[in-house]
C-alpha cells in the first residue's frame, strides 16, 4: 500500500469518530421526521390490529374453531368481529391524517421558518 492509499485510510477511519456538527438541514430533517413519525406509527400498528381482528372474525366463520372452543353458533360472532376489524382499518387512513394535519400544524412554523433560512442562503 502506497503512502496516498495509507493517509486515504487514515482519513477514512478517522471521519467515523469525528463529531458531525449539526447543520440546519440536519435539524429540518429532525423536525420532519418528528411530525410524521407519530402518526406512520399509529397507522401501521392500527392498521395491523384491525386486520388481525378482521381476520379471526373470518377464521370463527370460515374454521371450526368455534366448535372448538364450545360455540354452538359461530356465524353472528364471526360477522360481528370481521365487521368490527373492517370498520377500524376503513378509520384508520382518517385517523391517521387528523394525527399528521395536528403534528403539521404545531410543528409548521418552525420547519418554514427553517427552511426559508436553508433556502435563502
Amino acid at each position: 500500500m502506497n503512502n496516498n492509499d495509507q493517509k486515504f485510510m487514515a482519513q477514512k477511519i478517522r471521519t467515523q469518530y469525528m463529531e458531525k456538527a449539526s447543520t440546519e438541514l440536519d435539524e429540518l430533517r429532525t423536525l420532519d421526521k418528528k411530525v410524521k413519525q407519530p402518526a406512520n406509527v399509529f397507522g401501521y400498528t392500527f392498521g395491523t390490529i384491525s386486520a388481525i381482528v378482521m381476520g379471526a372474525g373470518m377464521s370463527l366463520v370460515m374454521t371450526d374453531i368455534g366448535a372448538i372452543i364450545g360455540m354452538t353458533s359461530v356465524m353472528i360472532p364471526g360477522i360481528a368481529i370481521g365487521v368490527a376489524g373492517l370498520s377500524m382499518a376503513l378509520l384508520n387512513y382518517p385517523i391517521y391524517k387528523s394525527i399528521l394535519n395536528a403534528r403539521k400544524k404545531k410543528y409548521s412554523a418552525e420547519i418554514l421558518h427553517l427552511s426559508e433560512k436553508i433556502m435563502n442562503q
